[in-house]
């Protein structure tokens, strides 16, 4: 796989130079002003973009604000600055400035190549965050839900299309997956919004207390009473009251919710006066109601009651391609509330994060995100900063496998096979390849690239630099 490297210089001969001494794996290519070099990036026709800092030619300061201009304008390109030692602090305002690293000119091309091919992944991880940033703009209002994936993309569909509508709602899903959410969009974004939204778990209230929770008591309508109690189904007024963990309810209190459904109107525990409901009814299970159906223990006519529509939230799993973004979301808002200056996850983070089966789906990514941002001591979350387990899962024996080198390097090297035997199993079609190890296809090319890179480059991606300082070779 050839990887393009855009060249800004004025110096015409040192893209031959370049080009020879970096071999056929890479492809250079060369503009000599500013325009060229944004069109590069604009148009995505370069991997990397190598800015020349040689003032021979025009003069230091205006070099700097042109770089400057580029640099600021392409927040998710990756940008190298070459430079002599002594624009040494120039160059290094440049990486302050946005840019991946500095390289010393002369380069090691062996150094080089190591530091293009770190620069390549994480190209590829910015363009991925910047792909689903951008389609995620576009269901902006499917208020705080996260993710672009075919699968979220449908539930943003079936919300805005239930939003307005007084039907009831079943909304099912693994736990972790974001059911309340779905709840509450569907409540923000229709003509309920300026009323309450009341969440009730159902399992959370013990079943002799259920019946007053919900339909509220009078005074001394029970042993224990002091007062009456206006229950969920009042509080909710016009607004939306979302009950959670359906499955533990009684099969009386199934009946008598039935019925509230069926006439639009209730008693207090304690009175036979009639309340009209108002609210719109939301429901989710953790518990297969179909199941329990067969079993007897959930009736069928409540449950073809509730099942007028349904939502179903997908798996962590089931949509790979949404962990970069929903990361990144829990990233600046656990940054913000414990005052850290962690701004980003390491590719290799990214990777095994990627790579994690996640069964507590996104509420323990959350929970992930959260432990490692405490632990992080630096502007970015490691490797070493997620829990065991999950650098820890990927790490099991192959065929022909012989660990050697960091832990770090084993499970890349580990998955680099797994890529590659996948590949080869489905006959080259990647896209194949990819769903049969429930991978995003951006994330496959990424370990195909290190498996197409020599050995001297390979060993040094490990570390993801601020700033490198190469030494002549």
């Amino acid at each position: 796989m050839t990887i393009r490297i855009g060249l800004h210089s004025e110096d015409s001969a040192l893209k031959p130079l370049l080009s020879s001494a970096l071999g056929k794996d890479f492809q250079v290519l060369l503009e000599t002003d500013e325009q060229g070099a944004n069109r590069l990036l604009d148009t995505r026709a370069c991997d990397v973009l190598i800015l020349d800092l040689d003032a021979r030619h025009t003069p230091l300061t205006q070099k700097v604000e042109c770089f400057s201009r580029i640099i600021e304008s392409h927040d998710y390109a990756v940008i190298l600055v070459l430079a002599e030692d002594g624009l040494r602090s120039t160059a290094a305002e440049l990486v302050r400035l946005g840019a991946y690293g500095y390289v010393r000119r002369p380069p090691s091309i062996r150094d080089l190549k190591a530091m293009l091919l770190r620069a390549v992944e994480s190209t590829s991880l910015r363009r991925t965050l910047q792909t689903v940033q951008q389609r995620l703009e576009t269901t902006i209002s499917c208020d705080r839900m996260i993710g672009s994936s075919p699968q979220m993309l449908q539930v943003y569909d079936l919300v805005r299309r239930v939003a307005d509508i007084d039907a009831s709602v079943l909304i099912t899903g693994e736990s972790g997956t974001g059911k309340e959410l779905i709840a509450s969009a569907i409540h923000n974004l229709g003509n309920r919004s300026s009323q309450p939204f009341i969440a009730v778990s159902c399992g959370a209230i013990p079943e002799t207390l259920i019946e007053a929770e919900l339909f509220g008591h009078e005074k001394g309508a029970y042993t224990g009473t002091v007062g009456a109690r206006v229950g969920f189904l009042e509080q909710a007024g016009s607004g939306t009251l979302f009950l959670d963990e359906i499955g533990d309810l009684s099969l009386a209190t199934q009946v008598k919710l039935w019925r509230v459904l069926q006439q639009r109107e209730f008693t207090r525990l304690g009175t036979t006066r009639l309340v009209p409901l108002r609210a719109r009814l939301l429901f989710a299970p953790h518990r297969d109601l179909g199941e329990m159906v067969a079993q007897g223990s959930f009736r069928q006519d409540f449950y073809y009651r509730i099942n007028v529509m349904r939502i179903e939230a997908p798996t962590l799993q089931e949509r790979r391609e949404d962990i970069p973004l929903v990361a990144m979301h829990f990233l600046r808002h656990y940054s913000d509330l414990y005052q850290k200056s962690t701004t980003s996850v390491d590719a290799d983070a990214m990777t095994a994060l990627e790579s994690y089966t996640w069964p507590g789906n996104v509420r323990e990514l959350e929970n992930v995100l959260q432990r490692a941002i405490i632990l992080a001591k630096g502007d970015a979350i490691a490797v070493s900063d997620l829990p065991q387990h999950i650098q820890d899962e990927s790490v099991v024996s192959i065929d022909g496998y012989q660990p050697a080198g960091s832990f770090e390097r084993q499970l890349r090297e580990y998955k680099i096979k797994l890529a590659i035997t996948a590949v080869r199993e489905h006959n080259g079609n990647k896209t194949l390849a990819a769903r049969s190890l429930q991978i995003s296809r951006a994330y496959l090319h990424r370990l195909l690239r290190t498996a197409d890179s020599d050995g001297a480059a390979a060993q040094d991606l490990d570390q993801e630099p601020v700033r490198a300082k190469l030494e002549l070779a």
